[in-house]
């Protein structure tokens, strides 16, 4: 093995250990996403919700099965691109917050992502987070349509090493932040997976948002 493939080892080793165990994850969400806090959801029209028979379902997209698709090494991403939602938006690194929540982009920018970086990078072999607001103070923000997803959708993320990490969408559902099942989201299938997450459910000016909409997602292609 090369010097360089050593130091990539090294350098995935560290990644490893820094990531936050799912367990705790599942905690944070419980406790609630900062992007539930910010989401003000005083609009005539709510943001969409999942349908029940988008519920995610256990199936392995056949690329994934035939091993036609192999994960990919460490890299940032820079943009997160939902054609059938209209999204086209800048990604940056979110970590947790002072209070230990899953941190969130400035709400002020209604068109900004966040990779969390407890997770892999996009088109690594495990689960990836993205989240977003679903709205603000001056009205609906880049994952406002995420509910309005449906089974076969893409989202394409493109990588700071000028890969695109393209994951087909295979669920879409809504939980309760104080049931919210974190093994399920985040456990690892061996693939490459995505979620991308923002806030659902019902709304009232006390609380915020009561829920998570999730999108589940796996690893089709790489251009």
């Amino acid at each position: 093995m090369s010097a360089s493939e050593l130091a990539e080892l090294a350098e995935e080793e560290e990644r490893r250990k820094k990531r936050a165990p799912w367990g705790v994850i599942a905690l944070v969400l419980l406790t609630g996403l900062a992007l539930i806090r910010n989401g003000s959801g005083e609009f005539d029209v709510g943001p969409p919700q999942p349908a029940t028979a988008a519920a995610a379902d256990s199936r392995v997209p056949a690329a994934i099965a035939a091993g036609a698709v192999r994960p990919l090494p460490y890299a940032l991403p820079d943009r997160v691109r939902i054609p059938g939602i209209q999204v086209d938006a800048p990604v940056i690194p979110v970590g947790l917050d002072m209070d230990g929540w899953v941190g969130a982009p400035p709400p002020e920018d209604p068109n900004l992502a966040g990779w969390f970086t407890g997770s892999v990078s996009p088109g690594e072999k495990g689960t990836a987070v993205v989240v977003g607001h679903v709205d603000n103070n001056q009205g609906p923000a880049v994952f406002y349509g995420l509910g309005g997803l449906q089974k076969g959708n893409r989202v394409e993320i493109i990588r700071q090493d000028g890969k695109t990490a393209v994951f087909e969408v295979y669920g879409i559902e809504v939980f309760q932040k104080n049931d919210f099942p974190g093994d399920r989201v985040y456990g690892s299938k061996g693939t490459p997976e995505l979620r991308v997450i923002t806030c659902g459910g019902g709304f009232s000016k006390q609380n915020g948002y009561d829920g998570n909409v999730v999108a589940f997602a796996s690893l089709v292609e790489v251009r």
